[in-house]
């Protein structure tokens, strides 16, 4: 087999591409990224298949390839990658007219809430399944404990009888 090398170029600037946009944190350049990144992975799938030949179809040759068959095999998941990429676009324009509604600025920025979380300690006493529980503000675990019990549940409503 015999590989293309211009088509390998091409898969190779579409890869490199694709992932540099997706690192960045505007929401159009990661969905400019993920475009490039699957259509160039749909290149490489392309040269998976190996060499041309005639239609994956019983009793049909063509005159060009004769008894040669091409695989069906990567054609088939190339049309299977792009009926999944024109999804995930779809949902990824969702996503951002939405947050476009929300607000104009585009970029993601840090939570604040997972950094509080990957900030606490490895150890199984500081889960917050634990009787430590999790100061709101900081996400530290405090040593109050977690509060359960008859007390934390909601006091039912109590109707005014000074009419």
């Amino acid at each position: 087999m015999i590989a293309n090398l211009s088509l390998l170029l091409a898969a190779g600037v579409l890869v490199a591409a694709g992932v540099y946009l997706v690192l960045d944190r505007a929401m159009t350049k990661m969905m400019l990224g993920l475009l490039l990144l699957g259509n160039g992975i749909n290149l490489i799938l392309l040269l998976s298949g190996g060499d041309p030949g005639s239609p994956p179809i019983e009793g049909r040759a063509s005159a060009l390839f004769g008894d040669r068959i091409a695989d069906p095999l990567a054609q088939g998941m190339i049309l299977t990658a792009i009926v999944i990429s024109m999804a995930m676009t779809a949902f990824i324009l969702a996503l951002a007219y939405r947050q476009y509604r929300y607000r104009t600025e585009d970029l993601i920025e840090d939570d604040t809430e997972d950094a509080a979380i990957a900030a606490r300690p490895r150890a199984a006493s500081a889960a917050p399944d634990h009787d430590a529980s999790a100061d709101p503000d900081t996400g530290r675990a405090t040593s109050q404990g977690d509060d359960f019990g008859p007390r934390s549940f909601e006091q039912p409503i109590k109707e005014d009888t000074s009419d």
